[in-house]
């Protein structure tokens, strides 16, 4: 039987689930996915991501592909999975890619930001989508820092699970902002080891309650030995917000479609834009 590949844009709640992969036993997003596909589609069909997140790390932006029957339009696949999905999944977009096309190895960048609520106070609203800080933070300090960990380097420092491709990486970008009492750090590289994001927040937080200092923090970067960054932060202040490739995405009137030069087109049931999404 013919079959084309289908691309969603995803947004999820990690909150209940053990990360993106699925783990048997326990509730993950590929499970939840892969049992939609498999109930609208009506067949089986291994659901593969741009990144995969870790336990209790949201998304704003992930990217999945999976196989299916080519006649179903991709308006109807996004409203039919959002029926069979969870309330804290949700398929914002889909379209068609080409059969060569890879989610994972042809992205060429990922965004995370970290959140945090550098507050005495909690806040019930945010309490699962940013980390509680009570101690004031040093953003000047920490953004020293940062400047140690942009470019090509081998992370190892960052990283508690060795890779098969290698601990090098190439940050494009890694800064802290601060807006009233929500401090947001953006990192953005080409990929990310193992829980690269949360030790590097969690080092930078060290720097920014002053427990550590920028020489200490250049030095476990440049002592690439594995392990050393850390405390890992908690995976709930983490969320994927977005996913790059190399052709921009250009929004299309009437048809409320999206389209690249790598044969993806996107649909969205209620006409938003993803000019932002590239």
């Amino acid at each position: 039987m013919d079959s084309s590949k289908y691309v969603l844009l995803v947004e999820y709640d990690g909150t209940r689930y053990h990360g993106f992969q699925w783990q048997s036993g326990l509730p993950t997003i590929q499970d939840e996915m892969e049992q939609a596909v498999k109930k609208f589609c009506g067949g089986g069909s291994r659901v593969m991501a741009a990144s995969r997140t870790d336990a209790g790390v949201h998304a704003r932006g992930q990217v999945v592909s999976f196989w299916s029957r080519p006649e179903i339009p991709p308006s109807t696949m996004v409203k039919a999975l959002n029926y069979y999905l969870p309330a804290d999944i949700a398929v914002k977009a889909a379209g068609k890619a080409e059969s060569s096309f890879n989610v994972r190895r042809d992205a060429v960048s990922r965004i995370y930001h970290y959140y945090i609520l550098n507050s005495d106070t909690r806040t019930p609203f945010g309490r699962k989508f940013a980390l509680l800080m009570p101690t004031a933070l040093n953003i000047e300090a920490m953004n020293e820092a940062c400047q140690f960990i942009k470019g090509e380097h081998d992370f190892a420092s960052f990283t508690s699970s060795p890779d098969e491709g290698g601990t090098v990486r190439h940050v494009y970008e890694a800064k802290v902002s601060r807006e009233g009492k929500l401090v947001v750090f953006c990192m953005i590289a080409n990929s990310f080891l193992r829980h690269q994001v949360r030790n590097t927040m969690g080092f930078l937080l060290h720097l920014g309650q002053g427990k550590i200092s920028c020489e200490e923090f250049r030095s476990v970067v440049e002592a690439r030995k594995q392990g050393q960054a850390g405390p890992r932060a908690p995976g709930h202040g983490l969320c994927l917000t977005k996913v790059n490739y190399p052709a921009e995405l250009c929004y299309h009137e009437p048809s409320a479609s999206v389209l690249n030069n790598k044969g993806l087109q996107l649909h969205d049931d209620q006409g938003c834009s993803y000019e932002e999404f590239r």
